[in-house]
């Protein structure tokens, strides 16, 4: 044992590691592209009020923000938003148009000027929103995703596909905006038209169904600026498709689960059926999993689980992985000399992809993928570590058995720190972490978050119980119709099995997440008495009230296949509830919300509070102003990691050093 180890208790370990660093590199870079040769992509400023900005990669290698505060890159299409901006090269010069979030208007920037809306203003609702933009330069227009309020109620809108004039004419006239479909589908994504310009193809889906469950190709020709016979050509109730594209050749590429895995299909035949995921849950409109090549190649993100950045062959199947440090890749691509950039000969250079990836030791960047040489580097948002790297956890890729003998795929982040251990043969709390969703799943990566709490010598275990994605189509079911009930079984059997192994304290074990996950928090304290506390954010705690009229439009009949029709077991939404049952809680808790939260709305966490009051278990409501469902300010970011941890210090009998006190009421 070196010299400068000290032996203290767990939870009292100094860190390098404090709030404050942890709020600074929250987010990661999203929605990459190029406008000519340079890689462009979206960055969070959580310093900066949350905001998202433009940035831009200069050919000198210089990394640029190309949108001042207050210009926030964010769109709230279906409010999780989507791809929010689309740039080319006209005559040498960047031309990009975006979403601002203040007003959801589409701008248009060109270098050396400011930005000028092109779209107008709403009074109604939520008034006009817009993603998954496509320049279309030579007719003069953008094509997008438009979301549009017809009353004041989160259901009262409707989605199609318009074409916005980019010379302005429509920044205050609604009828200057060309639509292109007509409605009959709830939810659309923006059109990818074909090499040739005759076809265009998106995706569909309708209520209630999410796009995880099934979704439709849609095909349309294109005559001039119209679209004409949209018919469905793939996909279904029980088919979800999670992208289309084109190859340069002209075929149809897109992501189906008709196996049981999101598998790449051209022209309807499978170029490489594996049992793994080639696409994802579209949470956002833009996700994009795969990107076609010249020559037929196709640059894929994929895996089991945790994702790789590869290069497909269709014709043989193979796929070559970049090699490098990265363990996860979001659902982001762009390639050099695509089609959307109005059929302009590739610059320089072709063959470039830019993706994002992330590993356990480096926070996600911004990577380039040389298709022809297989060589992958950093080229924006680089990874600096802001502390020795030795504080980093050291992350441990489990699968524990749930009931029924089910696999339960799991991270396991034990305590760690280079300079502390623990006393004796006591082992450490543990905090079992819910991720959201709930169809999602926490990927293996660097979080400081995590950091913030191993350092000090509290475990964390990262829980992908059943429902989460990466595993296949039946892995995903597994919550069907029993949200609250599998989710719940499979965090419990985590943490106890992590405590009858002696990897954790069983006295000292908590449970948190946030969204779907502070659900599953929730239910977790008012099902089972595993836990001796918990931490839930923006949660869902009323299954009775979430829904249409309370929610977004979006996941307004999500509950319809997590728990079931309503109109056929309405006393299953009751029963599952936590706000049904608040007399069920014993243990403590912190409950986080933000008050513009739409998706989540602080009516579910005053109902639950109201319920709690007189039972005089210990707890925290704190509410932040400004913030929205997920938490993007500094301040409040900083706020939320200190209150957790004096919530478990205070529960588990715990000592860490210069937090302030969470005061709990009774």
């Amino acid at each position: 044992m070196g010299e400068n180890v000290q032996t203290l208790p767990y939870g009292s370990w100094p860190s390098p590691i404090d709030a404050a660093l942890a709020a600074a590199h929250d987010g990661h870079p999203e929605y990459v592209g190029f406008v000519g040769a340079e890689a462009w992509w979206t960055e969070p400023r959580p310093t900066e009020g949350g905001r998202r900005t433009l940035v831009r990669r200069r050919a000198d290698g210089v990394e640029e923000s190309v949108l001042p505060a207050p210009w926030n890159v964010r769109s709230r299409v279906i409010e999780y938003g989507g791809q929010p901006w689309a740039g080319a090269d006209a005559d040498g010069r960047a031309l990009v148009v975006f979403v601002d979030f203040a007003d959801q208007r589409l701008y248009r920037y060109e270098e050396g000027g400011d930005p000028r809306p092109l779209t107008p203003v709403s009074p109604v609702g939520g008034g006009l929103r817009w993603a998954d933009p496509q320049l279309r330069l030579e007719h003069g227009e953008v094509w997008c995703v438009l979301e549009e309020f017809t009353g004041d109620g989160p259901s009262d809108v409707r989605r199609v596909l318009a074409a916005v004039p980019l010379d302005g004419s429509a920044a205050q006239d609604r009828d200057a905006v060309r639509e292109l479909t007509d409605g009959r589908h709830r939810f659309v994504t923006g059109a990818r038209i074909s090499p040739d310009g005759r076809r265009a193809a998106w995706l569909a889906w309708d209520h209630p169904r999410m796009p995880w469950d099934g979704t439709e190709l849609v095909l349309a020709d294109v005559d001039g600026g119209t679209l004409r016979e949209p018919r469905t050509v793939a996909g279904g109730p029980d088919e979800s498709i999670a992208q289309v594209d084109w190859s340069t050749d002209g075929c149809l590429l897109y992501a189906s689960d008709r196996t049981g895995w999101w598998n790449l299909y051209r022209d309807h035949r499978p170029v490489c059926p594996r049992e793994e995921e080639f696409g994802g849950p579209l949470w956002k409109l833009g996700h994009r999993w795969f990107a076609p090549l010249d020559g037929g190649l196709i640059a894929v993100v994929h895996g089991r689980g945790a994702t790789a950045l590869g290069i497909l062959d269709p014709e043989t199947g193979e796929v070559v992985d970049a090699a490098g440090p990265w363990t996860e890749f979001e659902p982001t691509l762009a390639v050099l000399g695509e089609r959307s950039e109005m059929g302009v000969p590739p610059p320089e250079g072709w063959g470039r992809v830019v993706a994002v990836g992330a590993s356990p030791r480096s926070a996600h960047e911004v990577v380039e993928l040389d298709a022809r040489t297989g060589r992958a580097r950093v080229i924006g948002a680089r990874h600096d570590d802001a502390v020795d790297p030795s504080y980093y956890p050291e992350p441990q890729i489990r699968t524990f058995t749930g009931p029924a003998g089910r696999e339960i795929h799991t991270h396991v982040y034990p305590p760690h720190n280079p300079r502390c251990v623990a006393p004796g043969d006591t082992p450490p709390p543990y905090v079992v972490w819910a991720h959201g969703g709930p169809t999602g799943r926490a990927p293996l990566v660097l979080d400081l978050a995590i950091a913030y709490f191993t350092s000090r010598g509290i475990g964390v275990a990262e829980v992908n119980y059943g429902g989460s994605t990466g595993y296949g189509r039946a892995y995903r079911n597994r919550l069907r119709e029993q949200w609250g009930v599998v989710d719940v079984e499979d965090c419990a059997a985590v943490a106890l099995a992590l405590a009858d192994e002696g990897t954790a304290d069983r006295d000292r074990l908590a449970v948190r997440g946030g969204s779907a996950g502070g659900w599953t928090a929730a239910a977790s304290l008012a099902a089972t008495d595993v836990y001796a506390c918990g931490t839930i954010l923006y949660p869902i705690l009323d299954l009775t009230g979430w829904g249409p009229g309370e929610t977004h439009d979006f996941e307004s009949r999500y509950l319809e296949t997590l728990v079931g029709p309503l109109a056929e077991v309405p006393g299953r939404y009751a029963e599952r509830s936590p706000a049904q049952h608040a007399d069920r809680v014993t243990a403590p808790f912190l409950l986080l919300q933000g008050l513009d939260d739409v998706i989540c709305p602080p009516a579910q966490c005053e109902r639950f509070l109201a319920r709690m009051e007189g039972r005089r278990v210990p707890h925290a409501y704190i509410a932040f102003e400004g913030e929205g469902h997920g938490f993007r300010r500094a301040e409040t970011m900083i706020r939320v990691l200190e209150s957790e941890l004096s919530l478990y210090a205070q529960v588990f009998g715990l000592n860490p050093r210069g937090i302030p006190a969470l005061e709990l009421a009774q």
